[in-house]
């Protein structure tokens, strides 16, 4: 897959600009000194940086990490935990943060997994919703973008681990079905 193939869907400007507005909002509706911030593994850490820098109350951060992709770019259907927190969420207004709210499978299994750890309080933040694809039903808190159903790479997401470390959000050029 060439470079070539890869078009500008969300610049790095503009997924700036939209952060620093999450960021915000996450700020005006905590109720707690302290957010818990989860980023999921790996996508997520691009944003989830941004985002904690974003918020403007003390964060703690954590990572989970969950796999459904494999080397493909459709999901498996198959969820595995592949990293666990490392701090405990109990009683914690805790927001999940992930890269794309896709199909939903992964998120509402995680959903579930975190909820039987009592939290405070649960509240999902994404950088990209793409909600035609959904087959779960999700509410998400926190949107940076809905997105068309195009294959989307770089800022944190990435087709077999490539594209990860692009600014922008692209789409690969080609049918992907």
């Amino acid at each position: 897959m060439a470079e070539e193939n890869l078009k500008v869907l969300l610049s790095a400007e503009q997924i700036h600009c939209r952060i620093l507005e999450l960021g915000a909002q996450i700020d005006a509706d905590a109720t707690q000194d302290t957010v818990h911030l989860i980023g999921i593994l790996k996508g997520s850490f691009m944003f989830l940086a941004d985002l904690a820098r974003a918020v403007k109350r003390p964060a703690k951060v954590d990572f989970i990490g969950i796999s459904s992709y494999g080397m493909g770019k459709r999901s498996s259907g198959e969820v595995r935990l592949t990293k666990d927190l490392d701090l405990s969420i109990e009683g914690a207004e805790v927001i999940l943060v992930e890269d794309i709210v896709d199909s939903g499978i992964t998120l509402n299994y995680l959903i579930n997994l975190l909820e039987q750890r009592k939290p405070g309080s649960l509240r999902i933040a994404t950088l990209l919703d793409k909600p035609e694809r959904r087959q779960r039903p999700i509410k998400v808190d926190y949107v940076g973008f809905t997105i068309p159903d195009k294959f989307v790479v770089g800022y944190g997401l990435d087709y077999a681990e490539k594209y990860r470390n692009l600014k922008d959000v692209c789409y690969i050029e080609q049918d992907y079905c």
